[in-house]
Order: structure tokens, then C-alpha cells, then sequence
């Protein structure tokens, strides 16, 4: 095996390593860190334990200010929307992950909306949008968005040149909208080089766990690497505007994207620390009349383990 393709096996490791480390993120607390356990793969240098350990301590850091960012939120009645758009496999969903991770889900909310039915193509195209604006007190997290015009339904011919142009016209002005509506939109792009989304594609199809990730407009995608990167080039010079600028992450290295992308994002909304009153658990009330009756056997889930 030649230095080029150790190298790639090494990456690739590094790849499944990551995806280790996502259920890892659940489990561990700060003071853990110094037990950090090893990843999934043979990777023993020392310098990458050590940038793992660091990841770790400052997405918990990164991750409180997200909870403080959510009581404010709710307190204030600000409504925030955030659109995460990027190549497949740029680690747009990474990110989203762990900013929900230790927030409220009915105040932090995931939109990913699958391709539009026959009765939502015949519709006004931001109209699918729209119910999934955020009201008062709440934030909104687009995994893709209506940029999807300005990429994979340009790229794969999935509109024509009218409603593209079209798009182009309308957006600027419906961003504007939500602006003046008291909606605070924050856009994301995140860029990756052809060859990292070359090996992100190799560590899917290796790993069964996220085979699913791997459509087919994904595979077609690599073909059209091009005329994707056009089609973006196009949509940053056309929509960038100084209501809902673009903010591009550097996306190659995954950990340090998620990282840069959070605190840019704790940095775009100027919220303060939400004064709680002391939590003080109730005295269980018991009743001498009161009987619990047994569960019925039957119903029972089988105790396997």
C-alpha cells in the first residue's frame, strides 16, 4: 500500500472515528474529559487525542451558551431563523445536531423539507415555507432551504430559467419581509474542497449506519461538482444582502466547522443570561387509601437484557 493510500485509509478512520465520537457527545460531562475513551479505530497519536479532548470541553462550553441562548430567547419573544445550506456531505447536519442537542424541541426546532408534492410545485415557492417560521420565544433551523431553486433544482433541471430568474427577483424582497416582520434570519453556507466530499462519500458507502445518507441526487451530485459550484458562486453574489448577509464556514476540518459555526452564531443574537428562581422539588403526597395495583403480565415488555 503506497503512502497515498494509507493516508486515505487513515482519513477514512478518522471519518468513522467522528461518527464514535456523536454518541460519545450525549454521555459525557466536562469532568469526564480527562477519561475521554479512545475512538472506535486504532488511532493512537497523541496529538489527535488531545484536539479531541479539546473539541469536546469547548462544544459543552458552546453548548451551555446555547441554553442560555434559548431561555433568553423565550423570555424576549425573539424569533430567529437560521438556514444551513452547503454541497451533500458538508456537515450541515453535524452542526445542526449539536446546536439542538441539549435544547428544548419545542423551542428549537429542525425544518427539513423533503421535495415538493405535485399540489406544493403548483404554489407560490416560498408558500411550503412559510408555516415553518418561527412565532414568539421560538427558533427555527433549516436543514436546506428555499436556496434549494438556487442550487439542486438549478443544477438538476428541476425548474426553468423563468423561475429561476424569478427566484432571484423575489428572495432579497421576502427576506427583507421576514427582516421587518421582527424574524432575525441568519444564513449559512458550509464549503468543503471536491476531495473532502470525495472521502465523506467513500466513509458512507463503508459504513452501514449512514449508507441511508447516499440518494441518488447525492451520487449525481459529484458528477456536477462544477456546475454546483457555479450555481453557488451565482447565489452568493445574488443574495447576499445587508438584512441576511451570507456567512461561509470552512467546512474540511468537521470538528473545528461545528465549533466556528456555533460561536459565530452565540455572536449574531445579543442575548444575556435569564435570572431563574431556585428549583425546589415538591413533597411527594401519599394518601393511606391509596393501593397501587400490579401491571398485568401480558403487557410487559420482555426483559431480554
Amino acid at each position: 500500500m503506497g503512502s497515498g493510500d494509507e493516508e486515505l485509509v487513515q482519513r477514512i478512520r478518522r471519518e468513522l472515528a467522528d461518527g464514535y465520537d456523536e454518541e460519545l457527545e450525549l454521555e459525557l460531562e466536562d469532568r469526564n474529559l480527562d477519561q475521554l475513551p479512545e475512538a472506535a479505530t486504532d488511532i493512537h497519536d497523541a496529538g489527535y487525542r488531545l484536539a479531541r479532548q479539546q473539541y469536546f470541553r469547548a462544544l459543552f462550553e458552546m453548548q451551555g451558551e446555547l441554553v442560555k441562548l434559548q431561555d433568553w430567547v423565550v423570555k424576549t419573544g425573539h424569533k430567529v431563523v437560521i438556514l444551513f445550506e452547503g454541497r451533500d456531505a458538508a456537515g450541515k447536519g453535524g452542526v445542526i445536531k449539536r446546536i439542538t442537542q441539549r435544547l428544548n424541541p419545542r423551542v428549537c426546532r429542525v425544518a427539513a423539507l423533503p421535495a415538493p408534492n405535485d399540489r406544493e410545485r403548483t404554489q407560490w415557492y416560498f408558500q411550503r415555507y412559510v408555516p415553518h417560521l418561527p412565532a414568539a420565544g421560538e427558533m427555527v433551523l433549516f436543514d436546506r432551504s428555499w436556496y434549494n431553486r438556487a442550487g439542486v433544482e438549478r443544477v438538476m433541471g428541476f425548474c426553468t430559467d423563468e423561475q429561476y430568474e424569478e427566484f432571484f427577483r423575489t428572495v432579497p424582497e421576502f427576506e427583507r419581509m421576514l427582516v421587518r416582520s421582527g424574524i432575525q434570519l441568519i444564513k449559512y453556507w458550509f464549503s468543503i474542497s471536491d476531495e473532502e466530499q470525495h472521502l465523506r462519500f467513500l466513509g458512507r458507502i463503508h459504513d452501514p449506519l449512514k449508507q441511508w445518507k447516499l440518494s441518488p441526487m447525492d451520487l449525481e451530485s459529484r458528477r456536477r461538482w462544477e456546475d454546483y459550484t457555479r450555481a453557488k458562486e451565482v447565489m452568493l453574489e445574488r443574495t447576499h444582502i445587508a438584512e441576511a448577509p451570507w456567512w461561509v464556514v470552512q467546512a474540511v476540518d468537521k470538528k473545528k466547522a461545528r465549533l466556528n459555526c456555533i460561536h459565530h452564531l452565540l455572536g449574531q443574537i445579543p442575548y444575556t443570561e435569564v435570572e431563574h428562581a431556585p428549583i425546589e422539588l415538591p413533597p411527594r403526597v401519599r394518601h393511606d387509601d391509596y393501593v397501587r395495583h400490579p401491571v398485568p403480565a401480558e403487557i410487559m415488555v420482555p426483559e431480554r437484557y
